[in-house]
């Protein structure tokens, strides 16, 4: 019996051409295991709406086709289902895409959906929200926050808000609570992180793993702009963690005191709370991988 399909492309995400991806699934994604139905996104929180609807149709596989804020409207509202999750990488960033060594190129990630290798990931709880990858409460969320509203996407619009916004930065102040054991330092990325990676390449907890039952919480702690080149080379070279400026602490739930309540989750801005609850939901997902 064949798996159904429902592919939920955003068109607004990304520097992509959206309207070549109908063709390549017509033309690339086996039919004799798969019928598919695509949907187009018309507004923010609507990739939710429609796979939510979809778990309850019984759809076996929801694919979000865009970058990391697609996939986490689509992925959080399919967390506890059976119905899986699937990416088509074409956003900006494409962070738990990467992760998931789902290719970038749209037909060798369809490509991806025909071999079906599904895993089961943990996902992240923070107070009442979920996420699948990475969130943060520092510099990071003061990007997604402008990268939101920005018209250039892409790497190029990433670099251009980082170098604009990171003189005007002051570090926040963090209080962490793991075990009992309580560290409060100013930091300028304060990340949790359940994949390795913001995007890009851009590795923030190189040994993360989404199967592990464990988070990780990357701290960035302040630096002169002198150390800034090496920092940024040991990010795109999956060493920050051998940096004296980082320190990553393994956990499964942490409580977190902010001075500055704005967050991301996948690289979606939010306002939250200024105390935290944040533990691993283990093996709550479904997703297909890359191999």
């Amino acid at each position: 019996m064949k798996q159904r399909i429902l592919f939920i492309i955003n068109p607004k995400s990304g520097v992509g051409k959206k309207n070549e991806i109908p063709s390549l699934i017509e033309n690339h994604l086996d039919d004799s295991l798969f019928d598919y139905e695509i949907a187009y996104t018309k507004r923010r929180n609507h990739g939710k709406e429609l796979a939510t609807q979809a778990s309850k149709d019984g759809v076996n596989i929801v694919c979000a086709v865009g970058g990391d804020g697609s996939v986490h409207e689509v992925g959080t509202a399919l967390i506890g289902s059976e119905t899986k999750l699937a990416i088509l990488p074409a956003g900006s960033g494409n962070g738990l895409a990467r992760h998931m060594k789902i290719p970038i190129n749209i037909t060798e990630a369809i490509q991806c959906i025909n071999a079906d290798n599904t895993i089961k990931m943990d996902t992240v709880l923070v107070n009442d929200k979920t996420f699948l990858g990475v969130g943060g409460y520092g510099f990071d969320a003061v990007i997604a926050k402008k990268f939101d509203t920005h018209t250039k996407r892409g790497l190029r619009g990433y670099i251009y808000l980082i170098m604009k916004e990171f003189f005007k930065f002051n570090p926040i102040n963090v209080s962490i609570d793991i075990d009992g054991k309580v560290k409060t330092l100013p930091v300028v990325l304060c990340t949790v992180a359940n994949s390795s990676q913001f995007g890009n390449g851009f590795s923030i907890s190189p040994k993360s793993d989404v199967t592990d039952g464990k988070l990780e919480l990357c701290l960035l702690k302040p630096f002169s702009i002198w150390s800034a080149p090496s920092i940024i080379f040991r990010f795109f070279r999956n060493s920050s963690d051998k940096s004296r400026f980082t320190e990553i602490l393994s956990f499964k739930k942490a409580k977190i005191h902010l001075s500055k309540k704005i967050a991301h989750y996948d690289g979606e801005p939010f306002e939250v709370k200024e105390d935290l609850n944040v533990s691993v939901v283990p093996k709550s997902l479904s997703i297909l991988i890359g191999k």
